[in-house]
Formats: C-alpha cells, sequence, structure tokens
C-alpha cells in the first residue's frame, strides 16, 4: 500500500516525513532543501543559526536574524518547489523576531516547541505561513488548541507529538525520564489524535498529527500511520546524510555511538535532554565549568548558574569537536551505520513503509 501525502491545509507533502529541526547548525539550507526535495519537509533549525556570522559575538540576535534569513533564502533556491519549514523554540529571547523573518520570507511553516506557543497565530496573521505546535501529551495538545481557537478562531494547521525517546531538550520530567519503561509514543499519539477530534469536529477541519521522537525504521512509520497519525518526524536518521550541515566529525559521532553512551543528561536550563556522554558532559557532572561568554540566547539561562553555555557547546560539536562540545542524539543513534545521501534514506523508508502497510 502507498504512503498517502502529507496535507498541511492546502500543503502537499508526496511523503509524510517531516525531517526534524535540530540546532547550532545541524539542520540548515542544505540538509532541508534536500529533504524537500525528496518529497518530505525539510526544516531548518532557528537555534543560534547565525553562528557563523562575523558579530555573532558582538550582536548575536542581528546575526541569527541575518543568519536565519539568509538559510531560508538559500534553502528556497536549491528547492523552489519543495516544503520548507523552520523550527522555532519559544524558550529564546528573540522569538517573536525569528517568527517575523520566516513570514517575511514566506516560509511555508514553523514548528514551535521548548514551551507553549500560545500567541503564534497572532504573529503569522494575515502570512501564508503554516503553523504547528509540539506537544509531549494530550493534555499540551488540548491546552493549546483550545487557547487559539478560543483567543484567535484559529486551529493548529499540525501537530507534532513528540515522546521521550527523542534527542536533545525533552518535555519530560527527569522523573519520568529516569524510569525503565518510558510512555509509549503510540498511547500519547493516540490520546492526542482522540483529544483534537472536538475541534476538528468544531472546525469542519482535519488537524494532522505527527509522531516523534524516537523512529528510526520505515516499518515503524507504518505503525504510526495504522494508529491514525498523518505523518511522522524524524531527526536522529537525518544526520549520518551527506547534505546535513553539521561537520563530518559530528556525523561520524552518531555512525560510532553505542547504546550505552547515549544518556538523559541536564542542560543549564536545568532541563533533561538527551545527549552523547561524552568528556564534556563528564567534564560538567564531575566539576562544572564557568561561562565565559553568555550569548543571552534562552529565556531561563542564568549564566550565573548555568554550569556551561549550551551556545558554546552545540557550536563546537557541530563544528567537529565531538569531545568537548554537546552532541544531542536520539534513544536510537546506535542504530545509525553509514552516511548516506538524504535521497537513498528516503528511499529506504518509503520502500519498508509501504511494504508494512
Amino acid at each position: 500500500m502507498k504512503l498517502k501525502p502529507l496535507t498541511i491545509d492546502g500543503l502537499t507533502a508526496r511523503i509524510p516525513i517531516i525531517q526534524g529541526g535540530m540546532g547550532k547548525g545541524v539542520s540548515m539550507s542544505s540538509l532541508a532543501s534536500a529533504v524537500a526535495n525528496a518529497g518530505g519537509v525539510g526544516v531548518i533549525s532557528a537555534a543560534q543559526v547565525g553562528f557563523r556570522e562575523p558579530d555573532f559575538e558582538s550582536d548575536n540576535d542581528a546575526a541569527n536574524l541575518r543568519g536565519l534569513r539568509k538559510e531560508i533564502q538559500k534553502a528556497k533556491s536549491m528547492s523552489p518547489d519543495g516544503i520548507l519549514g523552520v523550527n522555532i523554540m519559544t524558550a529564546t529571547n528573540n522569538y517573536a523576531e525569528q517568527v517575523r523573518v520566516c513570514v517575511e520570507e514566506k516560509v511555508n511553516l514553523i514548528i514551535s516547541g521548548a514551551g507553549l506557543p500560545t500567541n503564534l497565530p497572532e504573529m503569522v496573521k494575515n502570512s501564508v505561513t503554516k503553523i504547528a505546535p509540539i506537544v509531549s501529551s494530550a493534555k499540551g495538545a488540548r491546552v493549546i488548541t483550545r487557547l487559539w481557537t478560543k483567543k484567535y478562531n484559529y486551529l493548529p494547521d499540525l501537530v507534532v507529538v513528540e515522546g521521550p525517546k527523542a534527542g536533545g531538550h525533552l518535555g519530560f520530567s527527569p522523573e519520568v525520564l529516569s524510569k525503565p519503561v518510558l510512555p509509549s509514543l503510540k498511547d500519547i499519539v493516540s490520546g492526542v489524535i482522540e483529544i483534537l477530534k472536538p475541534f476538528e469536529e468544531a472546525f469542519g477541519k482535519k488537524i494532522p498529527v505527527v509522531a516523534a521522537g524516537g523512529i528510526y525504521t520505515g516499518k515503524e512509520i507504518a505503525e504510526f500511520i495504522k494508529l491514525g497519525a498523518s505523518g511522522v518526524q524524524m531527526a536522529t536518521r537525518f544526520v549520518a546524510t551527506d547534505e546535513c550541515d553539521a561537520h563530518r566529525n559530528f556525523k561520524e559521532a552518531y555512525v560510532n555511538a553505542n547504546e550505552d553512551e547515549i544518556k538523559i543528561v541536564v542542560s543549564p536550563l536545568g532541563m533533561p535532554g538527551r545527549a552523547l556522554y561524552n568528556k564534556h558532559v563528564k567534564t560538567v557532572e564531575e566539576s562544572g565549568r564557568k561561562i565565559k561568554k553568555c550569548f543571552r540566547c534562552l529565556k531561563a539561562c542564568n549564566p550565573a548558574t548555568a554550569p556551561y553555555c549550551i551556545t558554546e557547546a552545540l557550536v563546537k560539536a557541530v563544528e567537529g569537536d565531538v569531545e568537548d562540545g554537546l552532541v544531542f542524539i536520539g534513544s536510537e543513534g546506535c542504530k545509525v551505520d553509514k552516511i548516506i545521501p538524504v535521497q537513498e534514506l528516503m528511499d529506504e523508508l518509503v520502500t519498508e513503509a509501504e511494504a508494512n502497510l
């Protein structure tokens, strides 16, 4: 059985796979455009996207907004007919300005997490840009959908449901993540689908639900489609591709990763995240580090108490220093065994998914 396209309020991606946004330069124009050209939804991460700009340290906000605009324009030039999105964390200090750049550049889709994007509908008003919140529970889906419909008469164009096996910052408490059995993504997705049904009926509009976090194979894609999801979001699988924007060392760190090297760590925000347990993480745990330069990238970060600068650590990693940098990775990252072109990966996932539908 053929995979059905992913339809997002008039936008149609031939393949129902969204490439997850990966911050500090992992998913930029090269990766996003390649995924879009292959029929999926390519996503640029807005997180500190201007790290290669000359004034990144002296004028961080301006550098990031300029860098974001450049990456969007590059991606659109490389994939003029593809569907392109931008992942923006609500926790960033210049959230509104990043959204404005996306609207001005007519980005197809904004995906927003790291908190609930409560006023996002107002920010994209009268634009062509579609919007999707990231939630980790049926409760979260109900809260944001009820708020958007009541305050703005706006139904989410898509909802991304991210489970506890994702890489990077996670929307679950350390207590939940420390349990031997993690919450089931399938159960969470099913709950979100049920929660959204009354809103769909009231508005006469379908809300596509996309499953994310720890999905690795085409067989798993098929399982979520059968469950009622409209598609999946995958990030880890796209790191080990030729087109991924990260340094070769970063990609090879995924290829060489063992299961016991992927652990839950605590970020400078005090939030749990999943990363490689490397020299950087060990050093922070043993003795801590002091911030030399604060980029004021995240609202909740306090440089006086933070053990290290997350921007500095992530930039180091994406530029190739995978021992002294922070390498976020999903729970299934240890299964990556080679670096391949995006098109080959997409073909593999589609073939396996359709064989299991």
